[in-house]
């Protein structure tokens, strides 16, 4: 089942993302992005009127452990291991990400 989705899509995508891809990238990954959304409007197209909706496929899972509460790490210990000016009033400081 197509999809729709376009070269012109995946330019978009990419733009997007930050991402510089070559021709033969983008091809594909259109071409594949294609096949997922292609799928997921079968699934989409299946009528499941009647069956009841559920939140996790697991019914009743144990916990993997205990929950219980245990000492976490000293800050200043923490602070003491950071580099050289990557620390600020008791806090981390790192690179600026975003912006």
């Amino acid at each position: 089942m197509p999809s729709g989705f376009s070269r012109d899509d995946m330019d978009r995508l990419a733009a997007l993302a930050h991402l510089r891809l070559s021709d033969a990238d983008r091809d594909r990954l259109t071409r594949q992005l294609g096949d997922v959304l292609g799928y997921v409007a079968q699934l989409a197209a299946i009528d499941t009127t009647g069956v009841p909706e559920t939140s996790t496929l697991l019914a009743d899972h144990a916990p993997d452990r205990p929950d219980a509460v245990h000492s976490s790490l000293d800050r200043q210990v923490a602070i003491a291991a950071a580099p050289d000016g990557q620390q600020d009033r008791g806090m981390f400081r790192v690179p600026r990400v975003i912006g």
